[in-house]
């Protein structure tokens, strides 16, 4: 008896997808990630009886850049209402400028307290 011919492999029907065509992968869009700002700090000078006004004004026009009026005028805000913000940063550039503040005064002999609050 002659031997049949191989019959050719059976074909899937038309409109069903092969199963290697990449039709059943599932892809996933990338979104942008939103990054937010990061949170800010306020630096407070408190008021004290004993450190002068000259020297609350030096400390602000120099560790916060501020000019001569700004600078008494903050000065002015501490004295009278017992606390002052000095400025806003990241809580690290806040940190750094309360330790600068507190060493500055520590230097100079005065009570000088400075602190950073979330704002």
């Amino acid at each position: 008896m002659p031997a049949e011919p191989p019959s050719p492999p059976a074909l899937p029907p038309r409109g069903m997808p092969k199963p290697d065509d990449g039709q059943g992968a599932v892809v996933v869009e990338r979104q942008p990630a939103k990054t937010l700002p990061p949170p800010m700090y306020q630096v407070v000078m408190l008021n004290d009886d004993y450190t002068p006004m000259e020297f609350v004004v030096m400390v602000l026009q120099e560790y916060f850049k501020r000019d001569l009026e700004t600078a008494t005028q903050i000065m002015l805000k501490i004295h009278h209402e017992g606390r002052g913000v000095c400025g806003v940063y990241s809580k690290d550039v806040a940190a750094t400028k309360v330790e600068l503040v507190l060493a500055a005064a520590r230097r100079g002999g005065h009570p000088l307290q400075c602190i950073m609050e979330a704002a």
